[in-house]
């Protein structure tokens, strides 16, 4: 009996897996209309009419999990592979590198020498690690030369390709080193072609000879790619010194679909349907900057050539300006390219024919960033975040209603303080009636009242009006009260500043330490009087992830400091990340930050509040773009999110690209002008440079 119910269990046991394995490789995507992923058709149509002109086969997009446009050429079809070319430098090269790292196998900084004993005397060789083979830095030679022809190169370049006797023999025995080891950067097949040889000697006592059958049992099957979707290696092994060696700089094929798994694997950090198949630390490893030398003398041409992750391309410092900093590439001669952006949940595969003309001077990646990515980030639209679960809706009072004061001022960061008045503090202007005599960079104004019959104030400070006109003058970002003290966040001082003042703003001092690091336009959270419906005794601040007030950010960042240290500089802590809880971790070196809100190109100035009658933060973001050159003071968009903490997770409240007036550059929800049930508020924005006030009432959900 005992014996039959332990069959019994095992049966059990092999069926769950079993079905949970058929589960993984069964993964399809739901094919919808681009505007249900905030795209758009019309744009992405137009994107295709290029394409197509640029002897493009196939061109896919995948967003949120979902195929949003798939298109092929007449001649191809989504069951057709399309060569890889270098591309295959990601897909196997990098992907098969990050495995051996997952396994313990190697490490990225290990000698070369160390699985390649024929180099262990040589003078430069022998200096060479696995990080300069994945990264183009090892100095090897490229086995190219000028216009020439692969097949028609002289000496080993031409062995190399024409694989006499094959090329890893060449790649390690013949190709010169041209420079120090990690000095420089020069692109090289034959380092590429070593970075095969290191890995597959490091599979050495595993059931996996090489690299072929590594991919196709750890990644490519349990993916879902079937074994007639892709191929590597030219359709070769070359056994040299025992070793099983398949090529990973060229000689790939892949169907657009099997290459949108491999990306939609490393966009969700190695874990494919509740499965990790490879640890997250290792695709983040393989697909952040290196930290090698930089492609200095390509991009001296104007073109822009990306930074190299380990045997990826990575968008780190923005070379690709309207794509997201977090994105990596894997590319290929023909400019085909696969585009990974975890910030906007994006995949992007192309493939074809190059694009960019060699006649205008332009460079690979030129086609690429053209008639790719720009195109398809242009086409992204519509918020960054689902709808809020709890507010259903929002309606804004007519427009004739709105209250302006204050014209030709702007700013207005605001907080309720403890004598239940409010404080706030405009910029390039003049403030309330009676207006100042000079036109002052800072001023801070006393606000009485509420809506439509609040007053304001001028409160003339010696010590803390500022003058200067725009990013040469210091302008207020933040205000808030806490046990009586105001407390203001400056920005334009490089980057920006903390100053207080405990007898209501008629003086004020100013700390003696700077954010110099990101925190450009930084604003507090604000609750209610006094700070009074505060959840912890911290004090929260938050900032596009910018030095500079003016240059939009792809994220926010977040900080935060016992409200009783606010002026000392140690005490501050800024959120590094948030567990698959939503707890935040925190980190006292701000070189360590995360992101607490993504929105590639799109966080800008921002103002927080709590809403304790709906027990929500709400968050406004104005959006930085604008068709009207004088920017969203007059027209231009913004957005309201909603969290239960200070930290998220965030969702959508209201979103507009084009509200019915100008938003102006700053706006927030003052405390004080919310109802008890947190259902009727007043939105304060800068619109036409103003202390501009309009009334709101949310619609919630049942």
């Amino acid at each position: 009996m005992r014996f039959k119910k332990t069959v019994a269990s095992m049966f059990i046991i092999i069926c769950f897996f079993k079905c949970t394995y058929a589960g993984q490789e069964s993964f399809e995507w739901e094919k919808v209309l681009p505007e249900t992923e905030g795209m758009s058709s019309q744009k992405l149509d137009a994107a295709r009419d290029v394409l197509y002109e640029k002897g493009t086969k196939t061109f896919l997009v995948i967003r949120n999990d979902r195929i949003v446009y798939e298109w092929y050429a007449p001649d191809f079809g989504p069951e057709k592979k399309h060569y890889t070319a270098s591309m295959a430098k990601a897909l196997v090269g990098g992907v098969s590198l990050m495995l051996a790292l997952n396994d313990g196998r190697l490490s990225a900084d290990d000698l070369a020498c160390k699985y390649i004993p024929e180099w262990k005397g040589h003078p430069q060789k022998s200096k060479i690690t696995i990080r300069h083979l994945a990264t183009h830095s090892s100095g090897i030679e490229d086995a190219e030369q000028g216009g020439i022809g692969h097949f028609e190169l002289p000496g080993w370049k031409g062995q190399f390709w024409k694989q006499q006797p094959d090329p890893f023999t060449v790649s390690r025995d013949q190709a010169p080193v041209i420079f120090e080891p990690g000095m420089e950067y020069a692109y090289s097949n034959p380092g590429m072609a070593m970075l095969s040889y290191v890995v597959t000697a490091s599979l050495k006592g595993t059931k996996h000879t090489d690299v072929r059958m590594l991919l196709r049992e750890r990644i490519m099957r349990p993916i879902g790619v079937k074994d007639d979707d892709w191929s590597i290696g030219y359709g070769k092994t070359f056994e040299v010194n025992g070793l099983n060696l398949v090529a990973n700089w060229g000689g790939g094929g892949y169907t657009a679909r099997a290459t949108a798994r491999v990306g939609r694997l490393m966009l969700r950090r190695g874990n494919w349907q509740g499965r990790q198949l490879v640890d997250s630390k290792w695709v983040e490893e393989v697909t952040k900057y290196a930290g090698t030398p930089l492609p200095l003398s390509e991009r001296s041409s104007g073109n822009p050539t990306p930074e190299s992750g380990l045997g990826w391309w990575t968008n780190f410092d923005g070379v690709w300006p309207k794509v997201p900093r977090d994105a990596f590439a894997g590319a290929g001669a023909g400019n085909q390219v696969l585009l990974v952006v975890p910030s906007l949940d994006l995949i992007i595969v192309r493939n074809g024919s190059d694009m960019y003309d060699r006649s205008k001077g332009e460079g690979f990646w030129t086609g690429i960033e053209k008639h790719v990515f720009n195109p398809v980030m242009e086409a992204v639209t519509g918020p960054p975040y689902p709808a809020s679960p709890v507010i259903k809706g929002i309606e804004w009072a007519p427009v004739e209603t709105i209250v302006r004061r204050a014209s030709g001022s702007d700013n207005w960061p605001i907080t309720w303080a403890d004598d239940d008045n409010q404080y706030t503090a405009y910029g390039d202007g003049w403030g309330f009636e009676p207006k100042t005599e000079k036109k002052l960079s800072l001023g801070i104004v006393r606000i009485t009242g509420s809506p439509p019959d609040f007053k304001g104030i001028n409160i003339r400070t010696e010590t803390g009006e500022r003058l200067g006109q725009g990013a040469k003058g210091a302008k207020a970002s933040g205000m808030l009260c806490v046990d009586g003290v105001l407390y203001m966040l400056v920005r334009n001082t490089g980057n920006s500043q903390l100053a207080w003042s405990v007898d209501h703003s008629e003086t004020w001092t100013w700390c003696d330490w700077k954010f110099t690091t990101s925190f450009g336009a930084p604003t507090f959270l604000n609750y209610g009087k006094n700070y009074t419906g505060a959840h912890d005794d911290f004090v929260y601040i938050f900032s596009h992830d910018s030095d500079s007030a003016y240059e939009p950010a792809d994220r926010f960042v977040m900080a935060r400091v016992p409200k009783d240290r606010i002026k000392q500089r140690s005490a501050y802590e800024f959120l590094q990340s948030l567990n698959g809880s939503n707890e935040p971790t925190w980190t006292k070196e701000i070189r360590d930050r995360g992101a607490i809100f993504i929105n590639p190109q799109n966080c800008y100035r921002s103002g927080m509040s709590y809403n304790a009658g709906l027990k929500r933060y709400l968050w406004c973001q104005i959006l930085p773009s604008s068709k009207d050159e004088r920017g969203p003071r007059f027209q231009g968009g913004f957005g309201i999110y909603d969290a239960p903490e200070p930290w998220g997770p965030w969702t959508t409240v209201y979103y507009t690209q084009a509200w019915d007036v100008g938003p102006g550059e700053t706006s927030s929800f003052p405390t004080k002008w919310i109802s008890a049930d947190g259902k009727t508020c007043r939105l304060l924005f800068s619109g036409d440079d103003c202390f501009s006030v309009r009334k709101v009432k949310f619609t919630l959900t049942e």
